[in-house]
């Protein structure tokens, strides 16, 4: 999701971003959640951090380890302590990393001691993800570097430890955030808007392990559905050729009842039919559980503990021939959240594995099918509770790099960081290949850093082809990929139908509602305010039913919403930042997420107070030139202004209904209007605006709006400014500020009737 840009943009990708001024006080502390408590700072996450290759004897470092800031041509602080102490994994801007603060280079430091029983195995050193860039010493060695913020990488460093006795671990992190061109997400050093605080060092969990130095290095396993297979390839750390006497022996068990038992070559792709095939589904997430063991001579030498799901995603057609998303070869209508994977705690990194299965968890109850990881890539973990509770994921790779607008060509990336870009692509893919829950990848989001659009594609297509590739989210289409995606706020609405490409709406919504005493800051936005809970849950129903609409109208195969939580200054969210409050009725948000419609109430009874120029045009008085300062006043003389028919502004405008052009940076507009009585009722202000603006009724400011809108929206009035409405004349004063792009004010003022929501045996 972005703002509006330089760049003037067709009607659907338009955005609308409404400021909502909240009332925490000043001073209050930066939030947490409920699961800041169970962190224990000594041994945080402690669960096995990779499920899908899982061994019995392993070693957490996770906890305390020594810390400083350094600075550029610093050495490494071999054999000393370091003044300060930071929690791993806890990114070191985070409130539970004990540091709080961002620096561009840091040391870490700890010591360890490998077990003994751990003799004559190798010992690898593990690293879940550090941003971005890392330098790994064992015993004042250098043992290796990694660049790349979102993939695991590790490193084989027995040949550097000492025979007994602890030893020392000294990890060198530098991270220039948005100063440099690598993959980096929403952060940025200065928080503002979308943008979200840094994430830099070692953010998810450090741990060693012993592996037979001709043990297993990677396991793929490739579900096939059409056949009722995994395709299995089982490869050793060894790079030479396998002994005579190794063999491969996988084992498969449905249930805890063993299926399949099969032996093979090492380094060899073969074949597990676990027999009667059970597909996974999000309403049967069905998993394999599979043990891989090395054997030679008969002697077990090392073990693995995996997982599969069987099931197929591809492109079809309806009934029209139109695309589709098919999965298991039936469509499947996929709804679901934006999913930023923020924590006001944690910041990248979730408090507890609890913590983390909770946002999947929600994410179910709340009726939907799917989730899209925006520009962010999770711990392994998470991707194993989607797997676990069926849960469709589109994975965003992290954005990095310069902007294209809508009708710009591809950018030209420094060669030096599009390899990067491109290096670390290929990790994150095959670092989450396994799971079963990813059935799409997204290299670009919104132009951002988008180059060589059609060859980054067909990477993808290549490093994994049994999943859609989605090219461009947004609107920066190309023309390639297995789906055309648009982003389109905050009313949904849908691109065309294809033969060839599937229709989905990337992004929609945004409805803003603030939470006293469970914000981040005073100052907060959504895409659209409201006022309470069941303005918002009355607003998202409204949506949905148009998303099933545009399901049946457009062969529209998923719309996602924006967004699952609050995200810093963000209040659009289903639900808080700290996850403490489900703002919208989670009920009737899960009913209409399933297409049923049947909870929700009907729509309200809306009288005209005062006319917009939407069906008829209504006349005001304008001007262009700056007026004087008490120009909204009622008894201001405004008969030398133009009187002119709305709407105002340039044809084209998303939404706009203009009956006089407009096309200066300003234009301030007045309108009289008789009352024979002050309506009663709930009033609100029916306006379109592109772009900020502000309203007066009487000389009372009713509404300060910023940025755009691409429909007639409604806003409740104050009660100052419904309480300057009188029998007889009144002033309805409009001023709106235009900078780049379309352009379009109109205003009047409507009643709203809410009939009462129904109730039923189901709520």
């Amino acid at each position: 999701m972005r703002p509006k840009n330089s760049s003037s943009h067709p009607l659907l990708f338009s955005l609308a971003i409404t400021v909502i001024a909240c009332s925490q006080a000043a001073g209050q502390p930066a939030l947490s959640t409920r699961w800041s408590a169970d962190v224990n700072p000594d041994a945080p996450l402690p669960e096995y951090p990779r499920p899908a290759l899982e061994r019995e004897r392993w070693l957490n470092l996770n906890g305390r380890w020594q810390w400083a800031p350094a600075d550029e041509g610093d050495g490494p602080p071999f054999g000393r302590d370091l003044a300060r102490s930071v929690v791993v994994p806890f990114p070191i801007e985070s409130s539970l990393s004990g540091i709080g603060e961002s620096h561009e280079r840091s040391w870490y430091r700890r010591l360890f001691e490998v077990p003994p029983e751990w003799s004559g195995q190798r010992v690898v050193l593990h690293f879940g993800a550090v941003d971005w860039e890392a330098h790994i010493h064992v015993n004042g060695r250098l043992v290796g570097s990694h660049r790349g913020g979102y993939d695991p990488f590790s490193f084989d460093i027995t040949d550097f430890l000492a025979p007994a006795g602890p030893q020392e671990l000294v990890v060198h992190v530098i991270d220039p955030t948005d100063a440099g061109e690598q993959p980096r997400g929403k952060q940025i050093r200065n928080p503002h808007g979308i943008w979200y605080t840094a994430h830099t060092g070692i953010w998810q969990t450090v741990w060693i392990e012993p592996v037979h130095p001709d043990g297993l290095a990677s396991v793929e396993i490739v579900p096939d559905l059409a056949m009722g297979v995994f395709k299995v390839k089982a490869t050793r750390r060894s790079p030479g050729p396998a002994s005579n006497a190794d063999t491969i022996t996988a084992t498969v068990y449905a249930d805890g009842e063993r299926v399949q038992r099969h032996q093979a070559r090492p380094d060899a792709w073969f074949v597990l039919k676990p027999g009667k095939p059970r597909p996974w589904t999000p309403d049967h997430p069905f998993l394999y559980d599979i043990i891989i063991e090395v054997e030679r001579a008969g002697e077990v030498i090392d073990s693995v503990k995996s997982y599969a799901g069987l099931r197929s995603v591809s492109i079809g057609h309806d009934a029209e021939g139109r695309a589709v998303i098919l999965l298991n070869q039936e469509p499947v209508f996929q709804v679901g959240p934006l999913d930023q994977g923020y924590w006001p705690d944690g910041l990248s990194t979730a408090p507890t594995d609890e913590a983390l299965r909770y946002d999947l968890e929600i994410t179910r109850q709340l009726g939907f099918n799917m989730t899209r990881k925006h520009v962010k890539v999770e711990p392994q973990r998470w991707y194993y509770w989607a797997d676990r509770l069926g849960l469709l994921v589109w994975q965003d790779m992290p954005s990095g790099g310069p902007y294209i607008g809508p009708s710009d060509p591809d950018a030209i990336r420094d060669p030096h960081a599009a390899r990067q870009f491109e290096s670390e692509l290929s990790a994150v893919i095959n670092a989450l290949r396994h799971h079963p829950s990813i059935i799409m990848w997204v290299p670009f989001n919104e132009g951002w850093g988008q180059y060589d659009t059609a060859r980054i594609t067909e990477l993808v297509k290549r490093l994994d082809p049994t999943r859609l590739v989605n090219s461009a989210s947004g609107w920066t289409d190309r023309g390639v990929g297995d789906v055309i995606d648009w982003h389109v706020y905050p009313a949904p609405a849908s691109p065309p139908p294809e033969s060839r490409r599937a229709a989905v709406l990337g992004e929609f919504g945004g409805i803003g509602l603030p939470v006293p005493g469970h914000m981040w800051k005073t100052d907060h936005w959504g895409y659209k305010g409201v006022r309470d809970a069941e303005a918002l849950t009355r607003l998202y129903e409204s949506y949905m039913q148009r998303v099933y609409d545009l399901r049946r109208a457009r062969a529209l195969s998923a719309a996602v919403y924006t967004q699952l939580t609050d995200v810093e200054i963000e209040c659009n969210g289903l639900l808080t930042y700290d996850r403490a409050v489900i703002k919208a009725d989670p009920v009737r948000v899960a009913a209409v997420n399933r297409g049923d419609f049947s909870l929700m109430p009907p729509p309200p009874t809306i009288t005209a107070i005062v006319s917009t120029s939407e069906h008829q045009p209504q006349r005001w008085r304008i001007t262009t030139d700056r007026p004087a300062p008490d120009w909204f006043m009622h008894g201001f003389d405004d008969s030398s202004w133009l009187h002119a028919p709305g709407g105002f502004g340039t044809p084209g405008t998303p939404g706009a209904v203009v009956g006089t052009r407009w096309d200066t940076p300003s234009i301030w507009a007045r309108r009289l209007f008789d009352l024979d009585s002050v309506p009663a009722g709930e009033l609100h202000l029916r306006i379109h605006h592109d772009e900020d603006c502000e309203v007066y009724i009487n000389g009372v400011k009713a509404l300060s709006l910023a940025n755009y809108t691409t429909e007639y929206e409604d806003h409740p009035i104050p009660p100052s400014a419904r309480a300057a409405l009188r029998k007889g004349p009144n002033v309805l004063a409009v001023h709106c500020r235009q900078t780049r792009g379309g352009q379009y004010i109109d205003a009047g003022l409507v009643r709203i009737e809410y009939p009462p929501v129904p109730t039923g045996p189901s709520r």
